[in-house]
C-alpha cells in the first residue's frame, strides 16, 4: 500500500511540474533593429523586413518583439546604440546600414549574432566576415554589393545619355564604398569617360562643391553610397536638376525624389533574406555557419520626368531595360 501511495506521489508531482511549466509564458525572442537613418527614412527598410518576418510566421507583438534603435544620420551614435541593444540582452541584431554600422554592432558583441541588411561594401575586404561562404564569427546576413556596382550604373547611364563624355562623382574620403569607387570601379568601368572625383567630407562642403563643378560644366553626376550623401540627397538632387544634369543613384528614394536613375539589388528581395537569416537563427543556426548572400535580383528604375526636366531624350531601348518607369 506503502509502495502503491509512493507511486501516486510521484505521478501527482510530475503531473502538477508538467502543468506549471505548460503555463508559463513562453520566451518572445526579441530582435534588435539598428539603424543609421532617422525613423522616417529607415521605415522603408524596418517595414520591408517586419513584413518579410510576418510571412515567416513572425508577428511583432504576438511571438516576436522589435527593439528599434536609429543613429539619425550621426555615426557617433553607432557604438553607444548597439551596446545599449546588447544590455537588453535581445536574441539577434539587425544592422541596417553600411560597414560602419555593422562594425560597431560586431565591436559590440561577439556572442548575439548580427545580420547584415544590405553592407554596400565588401564584407570580406573590410573584415567583417571571414569568408563568404564561413563567416566564421557571429556576424552574416546580406550583402548589396552597392559599391561595387559603380561600373554598371556608369554603363547605364551612358546608355541613357549617348553624348555623355565627362562624369562629376561626389567622394567622401570617410567612406570605404565611396574609396573604392573613385580609386577602382569606376576607373576600371571608365567607357572612354573622363571621370573626375570631387571630395566632400561634411554637409557644408556641398555648395562649394557645387559652385565649383558648375564651372567644369560636366555632363553627368554620378552619386555613390553613403550617410553623408544620403543625409544631403534632396541638396544633390536639387543640384542635379537646376543643372540639368543627368544623375545616377544608389537608391530608389532619390530617384523617385527627382533623381534620373537608380541601379541596385531589388530591395524587396533583400528584406526578405533578412527574414530568412532571422528565422534560421532563431531555430538553432549559427552564425558563421550561414553563407553570407548577395543579390540575385536587381532592380533599374528611371524618371522619366526629371528626363524631360532636364531636356533629356532617353533611347526607347533603355527605356525597355527598366524594371520601372516613374512618368
Amino acid at each position: 500500500m506503502k509502495q502503491l501511495f509512493s507511486i501516486l506521489l510521484i505521478v501527482a508531482v510530475v503531473v502538477v511540474a508538467a502543468m506549471a511549466q505548460a503555463q508559463q509564458p513562453k520566451k518572445i525572442p526579441r530582435i534588435g533593429y539598428l539603424a543609421g537613418g532617422d525613423p522616417a527614412r529607415a521605415s522603408t527598410g524596418s517595414e520591408g523586413v517586419k513584413l518579410a518576418l510576418r510571412e515567416r510566421g513572425y508577428i511583432e507583438g504576438k511571438n516576436i518583439a522589435i527593439e528599434y534603435r536609429y543613429a539619425e544620420g550621426k555615426a557617433d551614435r553607432f557604438s553607444e546604440l548597439a551596446a545599449e541593444l546588447v544590455r537588453l540582452k535581445v536574441d539577434i541584431i539587425v544592422a541596417a546600414g553600411g560597414g560602419r554600422i555593422i562594425q560597431a554592432a560586431k565591436n559590440s558583441t561577439k556572442t548575439i549574432p548580427i545580420v547584415m541588411m544590405g553592407a554596400g561594401v565588401d564584407p570580406v575586404e573590410t573584415g567583417l566576415v571571414e569568408s563568404l561562404a564561413r563567416p566564421g564569427g557571429n556576424v552574416t546576413g546580406f550583402s548589396t554589393l552597392s559599391s561595387v556596382l559603380g561600373g554598371k550604373r556608369l554603363e547605364l547611364l551612358k546608355e541613357a545619355v549617348p553624348k555623355l563624355a565627362r562624369v562629376a562623382v561626389l567622394y567622401d574620403p570617410a567612406t570605404l564604398g565611396n574609396v573604392l569607387n573613385v580609386k577602382e570601379d569606376l576607373p576600371a568601368a571608365a567607357l572612354g569617360l573622363t571621370v573626375r572625383s570631387w571630395e566632400v567630407r561634411t554637409a557644408d562642403d556641398f555648395d562649394r562643391v557645387f559652385a565649383a563643378m558648375g564651372k567644369q560644366r560636366p555632363d553627368g553626376l554620378y552619386v555613390p553610397q553613403g550617410r553623408l550623401m544620403s543625409d544631403n540627397e534632396n541638396r544633390i538632387i536639387s543640384f542635379a536638376l537646376k543643372s540639368r544634369l543627368p544623375s545616377v543613384y544608389p537608391s530608389r528614394e532619390a530617384v523617385e525624389a527627382g533623381g534620373l536613375m537608380y541601379y541596385g539589388a531589388d530591395l524587396a528581395d533583400s528584406y526578405g533574406r533578412v527574414a530568412y537569416f532571422v528565422d534560421k537563427i532563431l531555430k538553432g543556426a549559427k552564425p558563421a555557419d550561414l553563407p553570407v548572400e548577395q543579390p540575385t535580383k536587381f532592380e533599374f528604375i528611371i524618371n522619366l520626368k526629371t528626363a524631360k526636366q532636364i531636356g533629356l531624350t532617353i533611347p526607347q531601348r533603355v527605356l525597355g531595360r527598366a524594371d520601372r518607369v516613374i512618368r
